[in-house]
């Protein structure tokens, strides 16, 4: 059973690299890396590696939407499991194994959770972002009967085989609610495990429409009810 990691990334220039070394210590498979259209000297820093599997967009076309293109890259590659993280430093690589671990093990997602009492910290997240995360994902379990603590932490693993009925459809940040939706549709088996909260910069955007909280949770649960509404 092959694997491997996939890297949504879009202008991470300074992290990237030191991000792509830090997986290397911890797994030795195939590395995909989607670069959504960056402008910045992401590819640069992209070309200067031979140990990573890299697709680059013409565009920006959103963090679902590079995960879509990735998981297709990844079936093209005969890959049966995905790990998918961030390249910005808020995921720890070392956690890779374990998240592994647990879809091939049997599970058909493993999520990795911020908020679990056995997640450490570094840094503070914005108190806007921490509210809206524990709205949705109160709202997924009132929904699904699941526990989970965390509707939106970006790491995670993936077994491909039980993503291939799911109608993934969602380009932008929301993606991650209408997987739970599809996945609840399904009746996959979903876990979570702890991970640590990294938060370093509290500066990063979603974009102008969506930076106000406000507006960015409307739009959440408006992809959560579509999603819910259409199987």
């Amino acid at each position: 059973m092959s694997s491997c990691v996939l890297m949504p990334v879009y202008n991470e220039a300074d992290t990237v690299g030191c991000v792509l070394d830090a997986v290397r210590e911890h797994f030795s498979g195939e590395i995909v890396v989607i670069d959504d259209g960056s402008t910045d000297k992401t590819p640069m820093v992209l070309a200067q590696r031979n140990d990573v599997a890299v697709v680059h967009l013409d565009h920006n076309c959103g963090y679902g939407c590079a995960l879509r293109i990735g998981f297709d890259v990844a079936r093209e590659l005969g890959v049966s499991h995905v790990v998918t993280m961030d390249c910005d430093g808020q995921h720890e690589p070392a956690h890779i194994p374990e998240f592994l671990a647990g879809v091939q093990g049997g599970t058909d997602i493993v999520s990795g959770s911020r908020y679990l009492p056995a997640s450490g910290t570094v840094g503070t997240a914005p108190a806007d972002r921490q509210e809206i995360n524990a709205r949705i994902t109160e709202e997924i379990n009132r929904v699904t009967g699941w526990s989970l603590t965390d509707a939106f932490c970006g790491f995670k693993a993936y077994r491909l085989q039980a993503l291939a009925g799911l109608s993934l459809t969602e380009s932008g940040y929301a993606m991650p609610l209408e997987l739970w939706a599809r996945a609840w549709h399904h009746g996959l088996k979903v876990e979570e495990i702890a991970v640590e909260r990294i938060y370093c910069d509290r500066d990063r955007s979603f974009g102008v429409a969506l930076d106000d909280p406000e507006k960015r949770y409307a739009y959440y649960m408006e992809v959560w009810r579509k999603a819910l509404e259409s199987r």
